[in-house]
């Protein structure tokens, strides 16, 4: 399934299931919950649910013009990786690690599709990152490796605005990686049967402007989503609708010569071989 959070023709939040490329199924209005955090709390009965409703076809909404909301709306953990790319690790001056470099990124730092993201007053290194996100569907802690993959939902696009003065001040990027409205993430969820076991091999680009920035493949992640599922269990019970977004590949534009920054006017593409093409503009802040 391809499942898109989206604001009805009421002005309140609901989830559909995408039927074709043109329309979806309301699944809220078939009695399903408001959000894919529920409906992923519901477990397999959800998908099932969910299910039965799309093939009945009840009320269908054209995706055209549609307002997107952020696939999951509040997940109790929202963890990014960092450096999880070898060629991005080189270009950035870093040795590879060998352990996931882990973050924490909230809620208020992301935008939905078609949304604008927002390059801060305080900064003029506004940086694009294309990355992959897993989105648990069962939860989990001391989650093996060779079981990981079964805690995993789906996978949805992120674009991991990043305000580089702000990241680079100190060892600690939180701050950089936290300014209101600076990354975005969707458009939808899609659901792990749909795509190949860890979401790898896909190809994965960013697109500043029409120019390709960024293009690389799932596979070259330093380490798996399966990995990266078991070691932030180690720390913390993994709850459905918990996120890992699981790092950029080479070409961002803090290594770029010259450097190159998002500005006001932008438009940011992330595009990820299928799963989907989250599209940003970007504006100055107040």
């Amino acid at each position: 399934m391809r499942l898109i959070a989206f604001v009805n023709s009421n002005g309140q939040p609901a989830i559909g299931a995408r039927i074709d490329a043109n329309n979806l199924v309301d699944l809220t209005a078939a009695g399903l919950p408001d959000s894919l955090d529920e409906l992923l709390r519901m477990g397999e009965a959800g998908t099932q649910a969910a299910l039965e409703a799309m093939n009945r076809r009840g009320v269908v909404t054209p995706i055209e013009g549609l307002r997107y909301l952020p696939p999951v709306r509040q997940p109790s953990k929202a963890l990014a990786i960092g450096l999880n790319y070898i060629d991005h690790a080189a270009e950035s001056s870093f040795a590879p690690p060998k352990d996931p470099v882990i973050f924490s990124r909230y809620p208020s730092s992301w935008v939905a599709h078609e949304q604008p993201i927002v390059r801060p007053r305080v900064s003029t290194q506004f940086d694009y990152e294309a990355e992959l996100v897993a989105v648990i569907g069962k939860p989990g802690r001391y989650i093996p490796k060779a079981s990981a993959l079964e805690h995993v939902a789906g996978y949805s696009v992120f674009n991991e605005g990043s305000i580089r003065e702000y990241q680079l001040r100190t060892n600690q990027w939180t701050i950089g990686k936290n300014f209101d409205a600076s990354g975005s993430f969707g458009p939808e969820l899609v659901t792990t049967d749909e795509l190949p076991a860890g979401a790898k091999g896909l190809r994965i680009r960013c697109r500043l402007n029409g120019e390709t920035m960024q293009d690389a493949d799932t596979k070259d992640m330093i380490f798996d989503v399966a990995t990266l599922v078991a070691a932030c269990s180690e720390a913390v019970e993994l709850q459905p609708g918990d996120i890992i977004i699981t790092g950029t590949p080479s070409g961002v534009g803090l290594a770029r010569n010259p450097q190159v920054w998002m500005k006001a006017g932008d438009v940011c593409e992330i595009e990820i071989e299928g799963i989907g093409l989250l599209r940003n503009t970007v504006i100055d802040g107040a």
